[in-house]
Parts: C-alpha cells; structure tokens; sequence
C-alpha cells in the first residue's frame, strides 16, 4: 500500500457511472474518513451494487422520496440511511442524474495499525462514525473521501447480495463484489458463485 501522500483522490468523473462498474471499481480503494485532527484510513474489500429503480433491492423501486432523493441528484455523493432502527448504511451515489442507482460499502480493512472491525456494513459505519448527518455529502470534501493506489489491482469475485431475500428474482443477482482472500469479509457466503 502506498504512502496516503502518494495516493490519488478519486474525482467526480469516477463515480458517474453505472453502480454495478462502481461496485467493483471500488475494491481496494481506500476511504479516509477525518474525525478532528485524525485521519482514519481504510481498504474496501467488499460491495454491493443497486442498479435503479427496476431492481426491487434498490431503495428507489419504491419510487422518489424524501429518503431516497439523494440517489436521484449527482453521482459521488453519501446515501446514509438507518436500518434496524441501530445501524447506519453507507452507500455512494453512482449512475447519472434522475437515474437512482448507489454501491453500498460491506466491509472494509483498516490500515495505518487502526485496530477496527469493518467487517460488515454497520460495524464499518460505527467505526468510521459515519452517520445520517452525512447523507448527502459530497465525497470530495476533507472529512470523507476515497483515494485510488493505482498499484493495488485486487483479485475479485462476485456473489449475489446478502440479505434482500424480499426482492424476488432479484436476490439472485451477481451484484456483489468482493476481494476473497480479505480476512475483513462480512461473510463468505455465495463465493463459490463465480470469480474474475
């Protein structure tokens, strides 16, 4: 891994296209997330793709409303939302404008010997104090962005999602992405599904 100084911030222009390019663009990218005067550095090791509103997994299928707005506006911004009324999901914008598509971050290795569990979705977002007070931020300030290492060229594999049994022949979708050999996963299910 690069030195953060070397590391190249990822621009607008990343992000603005479809979430299932995204999802897996996003494995080994690194996430700083700044909390006072202390950077927090960490590895994406795992995603999932929601590909608009004809996917019945996506927060938009129910329609536009005022917790799925983000999603139709400008790609590279935080779609925060609750689940379970205890954790909050930390998604990316993707796609292009009034087209509602986002890649929720799964899991994730700290770096910089930060000693955190990132492994899973609600455990990366309390670690990262990411919260709904983020929702809607831009991912090209100073408090939370994502660098590229362009030496970091992860082995991926792809599953289907996890947890979205209610979206019919949707949960059968190939929309997950993952570095297999990370110890960070938040499970291993569905890898032998089928490997890049």
């Amino acid at each position: 891994m690069s030195s953060s100084s070397e590391l190249i911030k990822l621009d607008q222009a990343f992000y603005a296209r479809p979430a299932i390019e995204l999802a897996q663009d996003l494995i080994g990218k690194v996430i700083i997330r700044r909390v006072g005067r202390t950077n927090f550095r960490a590895r994406i090791v795992e995603t999932e793709a929601y590909i608009g509103s004809h996917d019945l997994a996506c927060h938009a299928s129910k329609g536009r409303t005022t917790r799925t707005e983000v999603m139709f506006g400008p790609a590279g911004h935080a779609y925060v939302y609750l689940i379970y009324g205890m954790y909050d999901m930390f998604n990316i914008v993707a796609g292009a404008v009034d087209d509602p598509q986002a890649v929720l971050i799964r899991a994730a290795e700290p770096l910089d010997d930060w000693n955190a569990d990132l492994s899973g979705p609600g455990k990366f977002t309390r670690a990262l104090q990411i919260t709904r007070k983020d929702n809607g931020l831009h991912l090209s300030n100073n408090k939370l962005y994502l660098t590229h290492d362009p030496n970091d060229r992860p082995k991926i594999a792809v599953t289907p999602r996890i947890g979205i049994d209610y979206a019919q022949e949707w949960k059968h979708e190939l929309l997950r992405f993952l570095e297999p050999t990370s110890k960070a996963l938040s499970t291993r299910k569905g890898l032998t599904a089928r490997s890049d």
